[in-house]
């Protein structure tokens, strides 16, 4: 009985073991055209600014969006993998995007409004639309990550980034370097595409569009659903439609945020940096109810085994 209760005790606490610790959060000036990813988030559909961050690789693109600050909420029908909301503790208090009255984050969301996942290699000025969701994803040194709001096709050849990677990717070859961008071209260099999806790694395809002329292959992720009457009855019906061009400044509501200076285009939008940050209090993506109830199975087991041994030593006193 003893070693039975061992045994259940070691697996329940297997249960509670720390996960391994993830890539950390860095500086805008610790990436490099070589070192660690920069991850950018356009926020502009809802008024808000470009914010830009670092952090070390190797790492996943889920990851990348779930630490100094950043915060993501799933689907109930895809799980966290399939990027929903997204938030950052240093603008608006934490707030999620898109707020629950404009997506309830139950079913995947429509390909006309949903979170799309962008690439650019190091050297590339165009994006690739990803073809991985965001737990499988792997950011190589000196590239961008970028979520865009809006509506995306299969191929990402609409509703795309108007503005060019190097808008937000950093400029320096070493680290501690000034972190600048270049600005960046709106023409076909900023709009780059490729076959594949969008925020998460589960999902139906998005409906076909035919490919505009200045989209590249890229490599993307799976897309959200095709048919949006799938959305629960609750969802308002209405989405608002994607924003044609990113807004030209950042809000200043930003907490812990300072704008990096651009000299590109005055259309392109001015990225600004996101400090890393203490992460916002995060919701379980799954319930400690197993765990809890194999420590409440070692107490029951422990108080037999007691009770047994209690027996024994009366029946050799008799």
């Amino acid at each position: 009985m003893g070693a039975a209760a061992g045994t259940v005790l070691a697996v329940a606490l297997g249960g509670l073991a720390p996960t391994p610790a993830h890539a950390g959060a860095l500086p805008i000036e610790q990436c490099t055209t070589s070192q660690n990813v920069v991850l950018a988030v356009d926020f502009s559909r809802w008024g808000g600014p470009l914010l830009r961050s670092c952090g070390t690789v190797p790492t996943t693109g889920y990851q990348l969006l779930n630490q100094g600050g950043w915060k993501t909420t799933g689907t109930q029908h895809d799980g966290p993998g399939f990027i929903c909301r997204i938030g950052y503790s240093g603008h608006q208090g934490g707030k999620q995007y898109p707020p629950p009255e404009q997506e309830k984050c139950v079913l995947t969301p429509p390909a006309t409004a949903y979170w799309s996942y962008w690439h650019a290699d190091p050297g590339r000025n165009t994006w690739s639309y990803s073809q991985l969701g965001a737990m499988s994803y792997k950011p190589v040194p000196g590239s961008v990550d970028l979520w865009i709001f809006g509506e995306t096709d299969i191929d990402g050849t609409r509703g795309g980034p108007t503005f060019a990677p190097d808008t937000v990717r950093a400029l320096n070859s070493t680290p501690g370097g000034s972190g600048s961008t270049s600005g960046g071209s709106t023409g076909g260099s900023g709009t780059g595409g490729g076959t594949g999806g969008g925020g998460g790694s589960k999902g139906d395809t998005a409906p076909n569009t035919p490919k505009s002329t200045n989209t590249q292959p890229g490599n993307g992720s799976s897309s959200p659903a095709e048919q949006p009457s799938e959305q629960p009855s609750e969802q308002p019906s209405e989405s608002p439609s994607p924003s044609d061009t990113p807004s030209p400044s950042p809000s200043t509501s930003a907490r812990d945020a300072t704008a990096a200076p651009s000299t590109g285009s005055s259309a392109a939008p001015v990225a600004v940096n996101a400090a890393p940050a203490a992460d916002a209090p995060r919701r379980s993506s799954g319930s400690i109810g197993p765990a809890v109830a194999g420590v409440a199975l070692v107490a029951a087991l422990g108080a037999a085994t007691a009770v047994v041994a209690v027996r024994r030593r009366r029946a050799s006193a008799e």
